[in-house]
């Protein structure tokens, strides 16, 4: 079957999902052939014999192609068996290249429509909280603090940023509000559900040592009270008892890693929320 001069060749382009990955191949091949006289036709969500067959009439009649993507080897099969019936010309983007993968890595293929999305999803997510976690770094954004999937409180140098960053590559939205000592916390914070606040102490010796090693690296003198054990200390307890007050769920990061700190804080979440949130499948980091 070919198209006469001039005649408008019609590709039906049949997937059993959202029809994108064929469409691309298909303009991409069409990119080849200096040619105007085609129309792409996309049908997605093709999941039925049924649908299968009205497309290949339609294509039939249409003197036209079809070339699917189907991840269902008898929705495949079925297209081929037709096309030859009618004299369709069909084109199979995808099932060659499935065969060829399970007989080298001798597995058979999930068969799941639209997995590639699913993930492609994904990721787009995890790019949005980390742009939403970036913006709300360190008490900054504080207008849209009540969009946060998380908000850590702590005290300078309790790991506050790392763990919100780390937070963000798994799929959350994370803020921080920092804890100063004899400063009431912002009023923004009060808007966020309750649940979504954790907050994070220290020993109050180890963070001693860490800020020094932080003001080695500062003009000498600059950070003194930044330093000083006995204003380190009132912080610590400054904020224990503000975390106390409003009963939110304390985490000790002394000994702990970002990893940990972040592992135990989606932990918390997932006690009050459930094990998945916006598609996100994965309950905690893998670490």
């Amino acid at each position: 079957m070919n198209p006469g001069l001039g005649d408008m060749l019609r590709i039906f382009v049949v997937s059993d999902a959202t029809g994108r990955t064929c469409h691309t191949v298909v303009q991409a091949a069409l990119s080849q052939f200096n040619t105007s006289r085609v129309e792409v036709v996309t049908l997605p969500h093709v999941r039925t014999f049924e649908q299968i067959e009205a497309i290949l009439d339609r294509a039939d009649q249409a003197k036209g192609v079809v070339v699917y993507t189907m991840v269902a080897a008898e929705f495949r099969q079925r297209i081929y068996e037709l096309g030859r019936l009618k004299g369709v010309p069909t084109v199979d983007i995808l099932g060659p290249v499935l065969t060829r993968f399970s007989d080298i890595l001798e597995v058979s293929p999930l068969a799941q429509p639209g997995l590639f999305y699913q993930l492609d999803q994904k990721y787009f997510k995890r790019i949005e909280a980390v742009d939403y976690t970036i913006k709300h770094d360190d008490g900054v954004g504080l207008a849209t603090l009540n969009q946060a999937e998380i908000v850590l409180l702590g005290v300078s140098r309790t790991s506050k940023t790392p763990v919100s960053i780390y937070l963000a590559y798994r799929g959350w939205k994370a803020a921080n509000v920092p804890v100063v000592l004899d400063q009431p916390l912002p009023d923004e914070l009060f808007t966020v559900d309750p649940r979504r606040v954790v907050a994070l102490t220290i020993n109050p010796d180890r963070l001693q040592l860490i800020r020094q090693e932080r003001a080695r690296h500062q003009r000498p003198g600059a950070l003194i009270e930044y330093t000083d054990p006995g204003l380190i200390g009132d912080e610590v307890t400054y904020g224990l008892r503000l975390y106390r007050r409003h009963d939110w769920p304390i985490i000790d990061v002394t000994f702990r890693s970002i990893e940990e700190t972040a592992t135990e804080a989606a932990r918390i979440m997932f006690s009050h929320f459930g094990a998945k949130r916006d598609g996100f499948s994965e309950v905690l980091p893998e670490i």
